[in-house]
């Protein structure tokens, strides 16, 4: 039986950061229970004693006997542990190949062509190779759970396209002890030959979890839109596409999205990424915007590190930066979660999975420094993106999945300050990393 229990557990976001003690038993929360105070137990072991392998996994349990019900505790000296991060919109299989497809206008659409064309050089290691590298990567800094969108190239032929879900599919099965990944392939627009709705159709049917794709790029949005509601309709999953990426104001495909959520009676399992064209719209329309995504109750994913980098190329002056509308779209009730996107790659060249830097990020595009807004970018990347992305068993509380994240900070606002490279991240109840900073004067300082 596998058991740890922790102790002065400064519990995020839904704790309110009181101390708590916690008990997993099997990979599960059995007990998650408020203390009137901090505790001493004199056996109780500090995080710092976690011991690491050479993977930098820390162990299973603390010290004890857990066979004997006596398993020491883990004192975390009110340190904040939240769920494990979720990262619901990535790019897994374009990471890290800027060096291989650069960027020189550093343009969406110079990014979108140059990937186009050097996809077919991509074997399938390559792309699995990446995939598994950027997950652990995303894991390091407390990504427990997931979804990436996938490219699907028919353009190059079905070999090349499938390659990357077979990829997708193999580095999800080497990672399943350690992360839990979605992944949404981007169908392509203007894919009318009936073997190309066959392959569409084969990668659900093969084990991915719903549909994506980008139809604001399409010169027939409209049908492409209503094109993958009825495939998606047909074979029962959900749907997450890339919405309105773009500066122009008079782009606005998100509200085809909403009418034909409706239709299909899809409200609750459609997701809409970026959204920046609403951030050009004038006010009255884009009340009118929201409003009607909020009628179709569509979920929404803020981008703000590759929507600063990538819009606005072509303005002078005042220069639109493409981060949408986040404080009306949380005010109007809309699920909003913000994500990593693209990492080291034609779209975005930094990036590191890190989604308390994306939080960052998203406090400064969106003017967000309150106390109460900095609680609110944790559970944009925690409770509400596990919301976004359909996690029906999340969270610290008992009976759920023991997937958790901890930082060497005490509040929100130490934690977005220090962004602490201190972190402990734990799947399934198993300690699966641990990075802790080790630093000392090289010289004493004057007091």
């Amino acid at each position: 039986m596998r058991r740890l229990r922790m102790i002065n557990a400064a519990l995020y976001p839904d704790g309110g950061g009181r101390l708590y003690e916690l008990a997993a038993e099997n990979g599960v929360w059995r007990t998650v229970r408020e203390q009137e105070s901090a505790v001493h137990e004199p056996d109780a072991v500090r995080l710092a004693d976690i011991r690491l392998d050479e993977a930098g996994r820390g162990q299973t349990t603390v010290p004890g006997d857990p066979s004997a019900g006596e398993t020491a505790a883990l004192d975390l000296e009110g340190r904040m542990l939240l769920p494990g991060f979720v990262d619901s919109h990535m790019h897994l299989d374009k990471a890290f190949t800027l060096p291989a497809v650069p960027n020189r206008s550093g343009t969406l659409l110079e990014a979108i062509e140059n990937y186009r064309r050097a996809v077919s050089s991509f074997s399938k290691e390559d792309i699995r190779s990446r995939i598994i590298r950027t997950a652990r990567l995303a894991l390091s800094f407390g990504s427990t759970v997931l979804r990436s969108h996938l490219d699907f190239h028919l353009h190059a032929g079905a070999d090349v396209a499938m390659r990357t879900i077979e990829a997708a599919l193999e580095a999800r099965e080497k990672l399943r002890h350690l992360i839990d990944i979605q992944f949404f392939p981007m169908f392509p627009y203007h894919a009318h030959e009936p073997h190309y709705a066959d392959l569409m159709k084969e990668t659900i049917r093969m084990g991915m979890d719903g549909i994506g794709g980008a139809p604001h790029l399409s010169s027939t949005p409209d049908d492409d839109i209503a094109r993958l509601f009825r495939m998606a309709d047909e074979l029962g999953c959900p749907i997450d596409l890339h919405v309105d990426e773009n500066d122009d104001p008079n782009v606005r495909t998100v509200l085809t999205i909403a009418e034909q959520t409706k239709r299909f009676g899809f409200e609750g399992k459609v997701t809409v990424g970026h959204l920046c064209s609403l951030a050009g719209m004038p006010q009255h329309i884009a009340d009118e915007v929201i409003e009607r995504m909020a009628e179709a109750r569509l979920k929404a994913v803020t981008l703000p590190a590759a929507n600063l980098y990538l819009q606005g190329r072509g303005d002078q002056g005042v220069v639109r930066r493409g981060v949408t509308r986040v404080k009306e779209l949380l005010a109007a009730g809309i699920p909003l979660a913000a994500a990593s996107d693209n990492i080291h790659d034609p779209f975005h060249p930094f990036g590191r999975g890190d989604l308390l830097q994306i939080a960052l990020i998203t406090g400064y595009a969106a003017h967000m420094g309150s106390p109460q807004d900095m609680r609110q970018l944790l559970r944009m990347i925690t409770v509400t993106a596990a919301d976004v992305i359909g996690l029906e068993d999340y969270g610290v509380k008992p009976g759920r999945p023991a997937d958790f994240v901890i930082l060497d900070a005490r509040t929100p606002e130490e934690a977005l300050t220090m962004l602490p490279a201190a972190r402990w991240v734990g799947k399934r109840g198993r300690f699966v990393f641990a990075s802790v900073a080790h630093g000392r004067w090289l010289e004493e300082t004057e007091s």
